[in-house]
């Protein structure tokens, strides 16, 4: 399975969760809490990866990875933004540099 089907998969069960009830669903549990409690999931969650890489522990820095991609995907359904407008975008920015992109954006 290649990586995006990993993570379209992924964010296709968080989707289909929003129907589940939330004492059998952590993720449902969050949606229902709103997109701010989600963004403040994902920040802790990305603050963790943050530290797990600069302690260079390789075991954790992945497994803190994958809690980031998940928790960006309960973000993302919770904000109604789709994993396709997200790689849309990245595909938009193909062959742009970084720099020229972001500034781009300052305009």
């Amino acid at each position: 399975m290649k990586m995006f089907d990993v993570l379209e998969k992924l964010a296709g069960e968080i989707a289909s969760r929003k129907s589940a009830s939330p004492d059998q669903s952590y993720t449902v549990k969050l949606l229902l809490q709103g997109t701010e409690k989600c963004a403040k999931k994902f920040g802790e969650e990305a603050f963790e990866l943050a530290l797990a890489a600069v302690l260079k522990d390789k075991a954790h820095t992945a497994s803190e990875a994958a809690d980031v991609l998940y928790h960006l995907l309960v973000l993302l359904q919770s904000a109604d933004v789709s994993i396709d407008d997200v790689m849309a975008v990245l595909q938009s920015r193909e062959g742009t540099s970084g720099i020229a992109e972001k500034a781009s954006r300052r305009g």
